[in-house]
């Protein structure tokens, strides 16, 4: 639905995109991650054929955004990062000059923007004027905007930034709703939601893409899939018990560490037991390949311990993020890269 080739844009000396090449499929929920100044905005603008590019080639469902920029923008709808809104006009008003400007047939305007309400649970404030409502109802006007013509493909630029925690959970369902009906390109500083919305990733940093798949396949390539660390609850009688289970711990090959981490009793004579916590170091010398779980359960059986939990610390998309960043050259380790002089 989406396809990107040899993308490039420059604002004077400055490279915002650069041979930028990506594709988004039919269906497909796609993060676009990456540092102010990475090159975010301007793709989307000009993805949305708000902004020319001086080199590479866009498709929109197969139509060039230049050559045939009416028909490829008849199948988006973009809700840019600030939504220019009219706070003196009311929702509904608003909805349906914006269907007719997007040709939207006039006998089809009112179904549509009741679809749009309905769609963005907004029904019920079509008759306020949107200077009255608040951030986050003036973004589901936004994306009622982006949706009232019924577009193949939804290009969402920071959707929930400025939103309360509340809201963003009520626009993330709703991007959630859309993503069956529509192919959904989103970005977002908020790697969370990112992570819970979206099937795809891509890694921008300096107007390249640095990385690009599911969460799963970035955690993988990323080096830092267990990333340190697997906790274990085992049922302790009291803290020499507590101490002697750590021994044994960390006697195992396929355990580099472990350390006590909290419930353990506070006497040593205490016959009441309770639940110890253990943090483990995986070692990657051993044939576990880095996962020790497998052993730790079956020698957990062996001894007869009762085990409550045995989980890995699966590694953030934050973490992910930062990791592929500070590959590019330039990027000091452990921050990700300054804004650029201009606002890309």
């Amino acid at each position: 639905m989406i396809s990107v080739q040899g993308l490039t844009k420059s604002y004077g000396a400055t490279d915002a995109v650069r041979d930028l090449s990506f594709s988004v499929d039919r269906g497909e929920v796609v993060g676009f991650l990456g540092p102010n100044g990475a090159g975010k905005s301007t793709t989307m603008k000009i993805l949305s054929g708000y902004l020319p590019a001086d080199a590479g080639e866009v498709k929109i469902a197969g139509f060039d955004i230049l050559s045939q920029s009416l028909k490829a923008r008849s199948r988006i709808g973009y809700l840019p990062e600030n939504v220019p809104l009219y706070p003196e006009m009311r929702v509904g008003e608003y909805l349906r000059y914006r269907a007719a400007l997007k040709g939207v047939r006039s006998r089809l305007i009112n179904e549509k923007v009741d679809d749009a309400l309905e769609l963005c649970s907004i029904s019920h404030v079509r008759n306020q004027l949107i200077g009255t409502l608040s951030k986050g109802y003036r973004q589901r006007v936004g994306l009622a905007d982006a949706l009232v013509n019924e577009p193949d493909i939804l290009i969402l630029d920071e959707p929930t930034i400025g939103l309360d925690p509340g809201q963003i959970r009520e626009v993330r369902e709703l991007i959630k709703g859309l993503a069956r009906r529509h192919t959904i390109l989103l970005s977002s500083h908020i790697l969370s939601e990112v992570e819970m919305t979206c099937s795809r990733v891509l890694i921008i940093n300096k107007g390249q893409i640095v990385a690009t798949g599911t969460p799963a396949e970035l955690r993988e390539r990323s080096g830092i899939a267990l990333s340190g660390s697997v906790r274990m609850e085992i049922q302790t009688a009291d803290r020499a018990n507590s101490e002697s289970v750590l021994a044994i711990l960390q006697s195992l090959e396929e355990v580099a560490s472990a350390s006590l981490a909290e419930g353990i009793p506070s006497t040593t004579t205490a016959s009441i037991s309770c639940w110890t916590r253990y943090e483990i170091i995986p070692s990657l010398s051993s044939s576990s390949s880095g996962d020790p779980r497998p052993a730790l359960f079956e020698e957990a059986v062996r001894r007869g311990w009762k085990l409550r939990e045995l989980s890995a610390h699966e590694s953030s998309l934050e973490e992910i993020f930062t990791s592929f960043v500070e590959r590019i050259p330039g990027t000091p380790k452990g921050k990700t890269p300054t804004k650029e002089p201009a606002k890309l």
